[in-house]
């Protein structure tokens, strides 16, 4: 069942940055580590990067410290709590991410 809902997640946020105008891979940018690097400082510096890994991360969380969703993105595919893979690739993602990190600016 958790590998499905891994799965279903990773889909829905590859169909949501592929269907962003300029994606990553079109565009030619490499992936935005940086901003991943701070968001994993994030959750460590909160002593939430284990059970995030173990348990994923609810929304109402990452809103609690910020996080908000990306004006037109659609997030009815993202389950909630969000699977740390998922949190991370969205991360990578730059300015095609589903969520904007206030960290990441």
């Amino acid at each position: 069942m958790k590998k499905a809902v891994i799965t279903l997640a990773a889909m829905a946020l590859t169909t949501a940055l592929a269907a962003s105008p300029a994606s990553a891979a079109e565009s030619g940018s490499r992936p935005d580590i940086d901003c991943m690097r701070a968001g994993m400082g994030v959750l460590k510096e909160a002593g939430l990067f284990s059970a995030v890994a173990m348990g994923g991360l609810p929304i109402e969380t990452a809103v609690a410290v910020g996080v908000t969703v990306r004006s037109g993105a659609d997030i009815s595919g993202v389950p909630n709590p969000i699977p740390l893979s998922v949190v991370l690739a969205d991360h990578r993602a730059g300015d095609n991410s589903l969520f904007v990190y206030p960290w990441c600016s």
